[in-house]
């Protein structure tokens, strides 16, 4: 069912906010974000509070927030929770709601974490890659192992007891040997959320001209697929729920925001690049903000359109996307609520890549290596 604005002041939106700025730019990033300081941090974290105190969706209540980017944590503490007061009065949360900031280990200290704490974010996700300094260098990361354990002692110090820790794998010139020495760090620091994710080379980034180059030597699929059930064994040794494809929490403590997008739920996204998909008049609109932040700052000074493009979503594409993301989740999809047919549900049984329990299915354990092939078949 298409939401609407009634229905959000009641239930509540997940808000995104999209913070634009990076120490650098990393080779495999195909995020909109910019190796920028000075003056036009400043005029963004401006734009972006009036962006938000302006939402059409005012006083619609959140139960998430989500501030991503680019490094939230790369703002100077006034700039970025200046930025979260204005979500905070736009959006008030709902009771429980998850408010979550991503972070990279070189930009954060006790005292920021402490007053971010203290001002209401409940949720830190580190984006530490590896701990291994020799990845940390080729994937143009700023910070150093032995920053992780430093970042996540202070976040604990700080009274964050909800840390998620972002990992990659399928690294260039990685070894499966490596790859277990970066979880079984990772696991020795305890965190509670555990985002594992196979290494993904994107159109117009660093690492993509190497690759045409033939200059990025990666692991060969056989071994991607190893370094994949290291994850999920690993994990639930420790005590982990996986819960989507790349994501494992302990128990109650899955990202609630992300589980909001795999649920084809409503979004409200702010500041640069931003990606919403909320309810306008009768319809269902995905926008994105206008990316660089000077043509973004200019178009809020100017009370111009600061969409970069937009679509009206149909209920056709709704129900197509809930099949992709939901696919993604371990819980799966309901097939009479999303049409699927039989026959497409019987052939994939066959190849023993989903699991069926009356009207519910979902990837086995085989399948969650063919996710896109399961959804094509079923679209």
């Amino acid at each position: 069912m298409i939401p609407s604005i009634e229905i959000l002041a009641t239930t509540g939106v997940a808000v995104y906010v999209h913070v634009p700025f990076c120490p650098t730019k990393c080779g495999y990033c195909d995020f909109n974000s910019y190796a920028m300081n000075g003056e036009i941090v400043d005029r963004t974290v401006q734009a972006m509070v009036r962006e938000i105190r302006s939402s059409p969706l005012t006083g619609v209540p959140a139960k998430t927030i989500f501030f991503g980017g680019g490094t939230p944590t790369f703002l100077a503490e006034e700039q970025l929770l200046s930025v979260f007061q204005a979500v905070l009065d736009v959006h008030p949360p709902l009771p429980g709601a998850e408010i979550t900031s991503e972070a990279n280990p070189g930009t954060v200290d006790m005292p920021k974490f402490k007053s971010m704490r203290g001002a209401g974010f409940n949720r830190i996700s580190l984006g530490a890659q590896s701990f291994l300094d020799s990845d940390l260098l080729r994937l143009g990361r700023i910070h150093k192992s032995g920053e992780i354990e430093r970042a996540v002692g202070a976040a604990r110090e700080a009274g964050f007891d909800n840390l998620n820790l972002d990992l990659m794998f399928g690294l260039p010139n990685q070894s499966t040997h490596a790859w277990k020495e970066n979880l079984t760090r990772a696991l020795a620091l305890k965190p509670e959320h555990l985002s594992l994710y196979c290494l993904t080379i994107e159109q117009n980034t660093a690492f993509y001209k190497e690759h045409l180059r033939g200059q990025l030597v990666l692991p060969d699929d056989e071994v991607q697929v190893e370094m994949y059930d290291e994850c999920i064994s690993r994990t639930l040794e420790q005590g982990f729920e996986q819960y989507e494809i790349s994501n494992f929490s302990k128990p109650g403590l899955a990202c609630q925001h992300n589980i909001c997008y795999w649920r084809g739920e409503a979004y409200a996204g702010y500041g640069p690049g931003a990606v919403g998909a909320v309810p306008v008049g009768e319809e269902f609109v995905r926008y994105t903000n206008l990316k660089h932040p000077d043509g973004y700052c200019e178009a809020v000074q100017k009370g111009a359109n600061l969409r970069f493009e937009s679509e009206s979503l149909s209920p056709e594409t709704l129900r197509v996307e809930r099949i992709m993301l939901g696919l993604r989740m371990n819980n799966g999809i309901n097939l009479k609520d999303l049409q699927i047919p039989d026959f497409a549900v019987a052939k994939l049984e066959t190849r023993g890549w989903i699991e069926r329990n009356d009207q519910h299915m979902s990837l086995s354990a085989q399948g969650r290596h063919f996710c896109s092939e399961v959804a094509l078949e079923l679209i």
